[in-house]
């Protein structure tokens, strides 16, 4: 079952949802769509997701994080596609989404018969936009607004993580807890776009994607995915 969000991501929910039910369709708009490689899974996303930032800033008055969640990430895309390609890689295990944002892998791993699945992100958007999402999949991934990175123990069979390596200050953070993970025996699976901030040894390929993005200001519509494992 979705648990019931309080506080900040309760008041993001509510937002979210006048903003589903708002009429209009210009590029400040969320909209319900198939996600690009991943057609199987539905998203709320952003016609233009900094249009969209842009107007929500206005509205509420002060700033906003950016809105990740709002775009279909290229490595959550290749990630999800690899899930649902090999479903036996959640079927019936405790899977973690790391830096969650929409829920795509989350969604994915679940759709793939995962037994319990938690999406974690620290922007409170983000889990509300997990909570809408999973609703509108017709699936239950719990939401999760804790920062994890510090944690020793995930309680995770499989975690996954697309996209999270976008800097370098976060994959200082992310790739220590993927190998703590790793160690501690659970099935670690990557979804990275080539962004130049991950090493280029201890890691596995197990696919290659070209994925198509719905991601702000990129000069190309497809992206190169690798998905990988801790070697």
């Amino acid at each position: 079952m979705l648990a019931p969000m309080k506080g900040t991501a309760a008041a993001a929910l509510s937002e979210l949802e006048r903003e589903i039910d708002a009429p209009g369709d210009g590029l400040d708009r969320l909209r319900l769509m198939p996600t690009p490689f991943v057609p199987e899974v539905r998203l709320h996303l952003a016609e233009d997701a900094i249009v969209w930032w842009a107007r929500m800033e206005a509205a509420v008055g002060h700033a906003l994080p950016p809105p990740y969640w709002a775009s279909a990430w290229a490595g959550g895309q290749a990630l999800a596609r690899h899930l649902l390609d090999h479903p036996e890689l959640a079927a019936g295990r405790r899977v973690l989404d790391l830096a969650a944002g929409s829920g795509l892998v989350a969604i994915a791993a679940a759709l793939a018969g995962a037994a319990r699945v938690v999406a974690n992100d620290i922007d409170p958007y983000a889990v509300a936009a997990v909570t809408i999402n999973a609703r509108a999949n017709r699936v239950d991934v719990d939401a999760s607004g804790d920062d994890l990175l510090d944690d020793v123990d995930t309680e995770s069979d499989l975690v996954v993580a697309g996209d999270a390596f976008y800097s370098r200050a976060m994959t200082a953070r992310v790739l220590p807890f993927l190998q703590r993970a790793a160690a501690a025996g659970a099935d670690v699976l990557v979804g990275d776009p080539g962004r130049g901030h991950l090493p280029a040894d201890g890691l596995t390929v197990l696919a290659d994607y070209p994925v198509p993005t719905t991601e702000p200001s990129v000069d190309s519509s497809l992206r190169h995915v690798q998905v990988l494992r801790p070697a």
